[in-house]
């Protein structure tokens, strides 16, 4: 089925005002007629927006559901994500045993077909992290990178790993994971500003929730956080909720940091979506106001915030805009993750695309050339 959605185009100037979409992919992008006769044309309103889809990198649950139950509740999340214009999304679980780690990247894989927003493979947050700075992570869980258990992660596949460079074996551990395929994060991690130099010589290009679990930068000993802000190689992971960063600091970081290195990424729980409660983070006991999540003893442990959410809150941050947010929720997470077919408008692009009203609410979602949320 084709479908040619009219409208203002995102980061497109000029009289573009159509995409069509078939056999899931974008095969026109541009004005007046297109060079086929679509099945259905939907019309966005005034003031709304046609944009590529939203792309997660750090998704612990949603409404309820907890990625870290498995394939089933990995299936119900990608259903649900399209309603936040999220259409591709890494399922992320907390530090756990290494062959509970590989075992959740399984499922994960087994979930890749779910009809709903995308999954593109599992996001492993720890074992391998540092555990002054290990936040909701459960301290027995923890582990140094060993040359056997790295392989055990490496065998499985994940997408995305996320460690603490600062580790004993932690930067073998990198080139290992990194020749593997693998996305290395560096994260709940106490490095020094060398250290993190020597972690992204070895290949850690993205940095999890940038600022969070981390030493704050000082004046005289900057830390990783700098590191990773000041190398053009390195993408960061913001999760701009109000909560996680004060807005003050979203603005100097979209000041020091080139925005096309900043993914917006919400390190939602299953809380997101849902009223403020009680709920379930890889099975510990957590409290939503509504905004983030806390252990019963005040650690914050993520969020409750959701991926538009985050892109409204992010267009407020002075010196920013809706194309920029936009852009930083969609195309850089997927540079981030080298999927060249999605996060932009394109000819030969995947359509996955969402339409977003003038208030940045989304009013449509398509994944794969098909309309998976419509309000």
């Amino acid at each position: 089925m084709s479908i040619l959605l009219r409208g203002r185009v995102h980061g497109l100037k000029g009289p573009v005002n159509g995409v069509l979409v078939e056999g899931g992919l974008i095969t026109w992008v541009g004005a007046g007629k297109p060079p086929t006769r679509p099945d259905e044309e939907l019309a966005a309103g005034p003031g709304e927006v046609i944009a590529p889809g939203f792309i997660d990198l750090q998704v612990n649950g949603f409404q309820g559901h907890d990625a870290a139950g498995g394939r089933d509740e990995i299936a119900a999340m990608s259903e649900l994500l399209p309603s936040t214009g999220v259409t591709a999304f890494l399922p992320t679980l907390i530090s756990a045993p290494v062959a509970t780690g590989a075992e959740f990247a399984a499922s994960v894989a087994a979930a890749a077909e779910s009809p709903g927003a995308r999954v593109l493979g599992a996001h492993i947050e720890g074992p391998f992290i540092n555990p002054s700075f290990r936040g909701a992570h459960e301290r027995e869980c923890l582990a140094d990178p060993s040359p056997a258990s790295v392989e055990v992660i490496a065998s499985a596949h994940p997408h995305l790993v996320t460690l603490a460079p600062e580790l004993p074996g932690a930067l073998d551990a990198i080139v290992r994971l990194v020749r593997a395929g693998v996305v290395v994060s560096a994260g709940h991690t106490g490095a020094d500003y060398e250290q993190g130099r020597r972690a992204i010589a070895a290949g850690v290009r993205f940095g999890t929730h940038i600022y969070n679990a981390m030493p704050p930068v000082h004046h005289r000993r900057p830390g990783i956080a700098l590191a990773l802000l000041l190398d053009s190689r390195v993408s960061v992971g913001l999760i701009a909720d109000g909560e996680h960063i004060h807005p003050a600091v979203c603005a100097q970081l979209v000041r020091v940091k080139d925005t096309a290195r900043i993914a917006l990424t919400t390190d939602q729980t299953a809380a997101a979506g849902s009223p403020p409660g009680q709920y379930r983070l890889t099975g510990r006991a957590v409290v939503s106001d509504g905004t983030v999540v806390r252990l019963e003893d005040g650690t914050l442990a993520g969020s409750a915030a959701t991926m538009d959410d985050i892109v409204r809150r992010m267009t407020a941050i002075p010196g920013m805009n809706a194309t920029r947010a936009i852009t930083m929720a969609s195309a850089v997470p997927a540079r981030v993750l080298g999927e060249r077919g999605l996060g932009r408008i394109r000819v030969g692009g995947c359509a996955d695309l969402v339409v977003l009203d003038g208030d940045l609410r989304v009013r449509l979602t398509m994944v794969g050339g098909k309309i998976r949320f419509r309000k």
